[in-house]
């Protein structure tokens, strides 16, 4: 009998950080999903590289998770590899008004370290729950603040092992979008430059931003944030609430009450609750307005 992947990668990949049938809902904020076969948690750019040559070499296109904040995952769970960049969190200042993190680094906290330093320019990321590499995947933004108002670089180790830095316009950051999502392999670090600004009137603008939020989302329940991008000439959630959805639901999982944008998890939904969902939300909108919506959530 072969020997498992695990097994397999335990002895090609000594002391990376690994689980074998590691539940997914324990690492998305939806807090759905099945087991991944296994889970690879690299802490430094050399490890990363180790392993996506082991993924290579066993013919395995391994699955990108960050803060898990985005994605919902199948609830008969994930074959072969999911990697976790939540240990690539390395965080500092490289030079005059530039932050360099790494992709595992919480938005909430990149925010929070700029704001310490008297630098400005990421107010609007102190609530955007995830992580710097999935901000940078689909460029990330809240309030009228966007990660492409600040992001200058980012280096992206590909499935082949090439390390590539990206600079400006090569980043295809645009709404919801980025060049990352046409790229394989992994976003390593980004780098961003800021503007100096008074660190009390910086906090003062988080924590403003922080009680609006907190005022119109759903932030007591699993959810993975909007769960529609915005449509042209319209707001999903809007549209979701003109067409009689708000409430609506599929087994545990509902158009929250509080906002329509918002799919929550009432306690024990499923993906399969929440794919149903989605689509008769879709379905009625689109009879409704003759508008269709495109899910935000990444689908695994």
């Amino acid at each position: 009998m072969p020997e498992a992947l695990f097994e397999r990668l335990s002895a090609a990949l000594p002391g990376v950080p690994m689980q074998a049938a590691e539940p997914l809902a324990k690492h998305t904020s939806f807090r759905i999903g099945g087991p991944a076969e296994v889970l690879l948690s690299p802490r430094s750019e050399a490890e990363l590289s180790a392993l996506l040559a082991a993924c290579r070499a066993e013919g395995i296109s391994p699955r990108i998770l960050g803060g898990g904040t985005n994605i919902l995952a199948p609830d008969g769970g994930v074959p072969g590899v999911v990697i976790s960049t939540r240990g690539l969190d390395g965080l500092e200042l490289t030079g005059d008004g530039l932050i360099t993190a790494g992709a595992g680094v919480p938005l909430a906290r990149l925010a929070l370290f700029a704001q310490k330093n008297g630098l400005t320019g990421l107010e609007f990321a102190h609530g955007i729950p995830g992580t710097v590499g999935g901000g940078m995947y689909m460029n990330a933004g809240a309030y009228g603040g966007e990660l492409v108002q600040v992001a200058v670089s980012a280096r992206f180790l590909t499935r082949e092992g090439e390390l590539l830095t990206l600079e400006g316009e090569a980043m295809g950051l645009g709404y919801r979008r980025s060049a990352f999502m046409a790229m394989s392999g992994v976003i390593v670090s980004a780098s961003f430059r800021l503007t100096p600004g008074d660190p009390e009137v910086i906090l003062a603008r988080m924590r403003e931003l922080m009680e609006r939020r907190k005022a119109s989302q759903p932030l007591d329940l699993p959810s993975a944030g909007s769960t529609f991008k915005r449509p042209v000439g319209g707001y999903a959630a809007a549209l979701i609430q003109e067409a009689g959805l708000k409430g609506l639901r599929v087994g545990d999982a509902q158009v929250s009450e509080k906002h329509s944008g918002f799919v929550v998890n009432l306690g024990r939904a499923t993906s399969a609750d929440v794919l149903t969902l989605i689509a008769r939300v879709r379905d009625r909108v689109k009879a409704n307005s003759g508008i269709e919506l495109e899910p935000e959530v990444r689908i695994w």
